[in-house]
């Protein structure tokens, strides 16, 4: 997405979905802290479908100078923050045409796919790739895993969606300090620092 000042429109828009237990919800409220942090307008709508069973997990988050509303319409996402690549692509339709797709590459069977009555798309990351070719995979289980901790999944994500964000980086890492606990904190930061660098 091509601005003439280099950043996104406002309000800015970012559709964050995954599966229960990865720590989408989390992650959200780190992305809307931060943008609270710098004085941003900030609205976040959040649904929760069977999140405790591995169930679909979706956040929206916009920010701006003014937000009217949190929802993210069809085709309205600035940004799509995919936990999981059935569920970035199940959500695809909601990005823009030239939104930026960003999404970890790990494979999370939904259901459906566990008690046998549908089969996991085994295409899913080239189909992400058909619709936008720019779309940023990265392996944000490995990156959580050498950082010490595979819960860190989502600061990798996170890490990784700074670059795209006109948010400051030091604002980042003190809502991280405020929020993670402190036996856990390391590692989190090294996420975010590997995010960053994927």
């Amino acid at each position: 997405m091509t601005m003439n000042n280099g950043q996104l429109p406002e309000p800015q828009s970012i559709l964050i979905v995954g599966v229960g237990g990865q720590g989408t919800i989390f992650a959200s409220r780190i992305l809307a802290g931060v943008a609270v942090r710098e004085a941003y307008d900030v609205k976040v709508s959040e649904t929760h479908g069977m999140a405790q069973r591995g169930g679909s997990v979706v956040t929206q988050v916009r920010f701006g100078s003014e937000v009217a509303s949190p929802i993210i319409a069809l085709g309205q996402a600035d940004i799509i923050l995919g936990f999981e690549k059935l569920e970035t692509l199940r959500w695809l339709p909601y990005a823009k045409d030239d939104g930026i797709i960003l999404y970890n590459t790990q494979t999370i069977n939904p259901m459906p796919v566990i008690t046998g009555a549908a089969n996991y798309p085994s295409d899913a990351g080239s189909r992400i790739q058909a619709r936008f070719p720019q779309a940023v995979p990265v392996d944000a289980l490995s990156l959580a895993q050498k950082c010490g901790t595979a819960k860190a999944v989502n600061v990798v994500l996170l890490g990784l969606l700074s670059r795209f964000l006109s948010l400051d980086e030091g604002v980042w890492l003190d809502i991280l300090r405020e929020t993670v606990p402190q036996r856990l904190l390391e590692a989190n930061l090294a996420a975010f620092q590997a995010g960053r660098e994927a």
